[in-house]
């Protein structure tokens, strides 16, 4: 992508118009606060600003929709939209205890001959690269890996079941198979599909008659959506779409273990329930909740479900009306199309740690003051996702979406580098950035609210964040 030199607005329309929003919706968008909120090498502070904006929009073009009225103003704030980009990290809890964002073998490596980045936030990923290297603590990796060439060892960590990274520059990236094939990924790509043929025909897809009441005043009231992601990106998709007043439940596999310290900032406004897919009970379950939802929003690898059974095609045969959303790390093209992956690792592949390295004139990786593809991609696709219901309500197609850090990756590329910007402002303080009070099921805590404004009212999460399958997997009753 051409980098074009442009303000908070100007890349927020523009992105709104990659997601194939409505212009005059975009007309309705106002953009303050600072240029830069979050100093880096890339332009972190347009891209948190342009893909809250996006997904703001999109909600406030649904409400629209189903109201039959005007698109409302809708008004993000740089701080608060990079302020929520690093949530996670500003989470804080009030008389309890929060345990640590990283596992203590996570992080970047020196090998023989570069860096390498080992993520092992789970256990089964932190098993891989303790089996292989045959150390356990963050010293005697180190010493392990100091034997190996960072791409061999990137390459043993993942045969093994494990997560890691080397760092390549941007030359070194597009140069392999996985960064040749995802040159030219796109943060979102969404494929609507008319009516099905056949004796139901457009009936099969016409919004249910929950879609039309409002009377909550939020934009996704009434909406169903299916939870089957992990980590940030997927869970502050769905985050958004819950404090917009959808319905989210969220599946895990009984016993899974997310990350900790995620779980209060990620679960907020959403229920939880347990299903197991290896059980003919379960996966009735499972079929039961699909044919009832109006999204299914998955951050799984790109061939997880199929392999279970679900893959677009049966998903759709049990809900024509399914809008589908999936993301994944490294893009849908590719020999790494089907590779586990995070944010952190995604930097260090496609050349962002290595750019931030040079520019700070740095020998160590240098990656983004925050997890932006993550948090990114996870407001982008709920653009998608609410452009989708727009759709779907107006025209009686269905869209099936996809998005990938590695396209989210490529869009911050695309913008224009801070250097082009001015100087530089220090980075800002803990206590600069907004925090509310809120209640988990933890106990009290302060944490950044959601993000970007319509008509003046601010989303609400009504449900507070809690432990991984502690309700019944169905949906709440319908308010027709």
């Amino acid at each position: 992508m051409e980098q074009q030199a442009t303000g908070l607005g100007d890349i927020a329309a523009r992105v709104w118009r990659q997601a194939g929003g409505d212009p005059e919706v975009a007309a309705r968008l106002t953009v303050s606060g600072p240029r830069t909120v979050l100093p880096a090498a890339f332009d972190v502070t347009g891209l948190a600003a342009a893909s809250v904006a996006a997904a703001t929009l999109a909600a406030a073009e649904f409400w629209a929709a189903r109201t039959a009225e005007p698109a409302p103003e809708v008004a993000v704030d740089s701080v608060a939209a990079c302020a929520a980009f690093g949530a996670e990290g500003l989470f804080a809890p009030v008389g309890w205890d929060l345990p640590a964002l990283w596992d203590p073998i996570a992080g970047n490596y020196r090998a023989r001959d570069g860096w390498i980045r080992l993520h092992t936030n789970y256990a089964c990923h932190r098993e891989a690269v303790t089996r292989l290297l045959k150390a356990d603590d963050s010293a005697s990796v180190q010493a392990a890996v100091s034997h190996w060439a960072a791409a061999d060892l990137e390459a043993a960590v993942v045969a093994e079941g494990g997560c890691a990274a080397a760092m390549r520059d941007r030359d070194g990236w597009r140069a392999s198979p996985a960064g040749a094939a995802a040159e030219h990924a796109v943060p979102l790509a969404a494929e609507a599909r008319p009516a099905p043929a056949g004796d139901a025909g457009p009936a099969a897809t016409a919004a249910p008659a929950r879609w039309r009441a409002a009377a909550s005043g939020q934009p996704y009231a009434g909406i169903r959506v299916l939870d089957l992601t992990r980590v940030i990106a997927g869970p502050e998709c769905t985050k958004f779409l819950a404090a917009h007043g959808a319905d989210v439940l969220r599946l895990d596999p009984p016993g899974f273990a997310e990350v900790p310290a995620l779980l209060p900032e990620t679960t907020a406004g959403k229920r939880t329930a347990a299903v197991d897919l290896a059980t003919p009970a379960g996966r009735a379950a499972f079929e039961r909740l699909v044919a009832a939802a109006d999204v299914l929003v998955t951050g799984l690898r790109a061939d997880a479900l199929g392999k279970l059974g679900y893959d677009t095609a049966a998903l759709t045969a049990l809900n024509p009306a399914l809008i589908i959303a999936s993301l994944n790390a490294y893009g849908w093209a590719g020999p790494w199309r089907d590779r586990r992956g995070f944010d952190s690792l995604v930097q260090m592949s496609c050349g962002i740690a290595a750019a931030g390295s040079v520019a700070k004139g740095s020998d160590k990786p240098v990656p983004l003051p925050v997890q932006a593809l993550d948090h990114a991609t996870g407001y982008l696709l709920a653009a998608a996702v609410g452009r989708a219901l727009t759709t779907r309500l107006t025209r009686g197609a269905v869209t099936v979406i996809r998005a990938s850090l590695i396209g989210t990756a490529n869009l911050l590329w695309s913008l224009p580098r801070p250097a082009d910007l001015g100087e530089l402002p220090p980075p800002p303080k803990r206590d600069q950035f907004p925090l509310i009070d809120t209640q988990t099921a933890w106990g009290p805590a302060r944490q950044v609210p959601v993000p970007g404004r319509i008509g003046g009212v601010a989303p609400a999460v009504r449900l507070a964040a809690g432990p991984l399958g502690r309700d019944q997997p169905t949906w709440e009753p319908a308010a027709e």
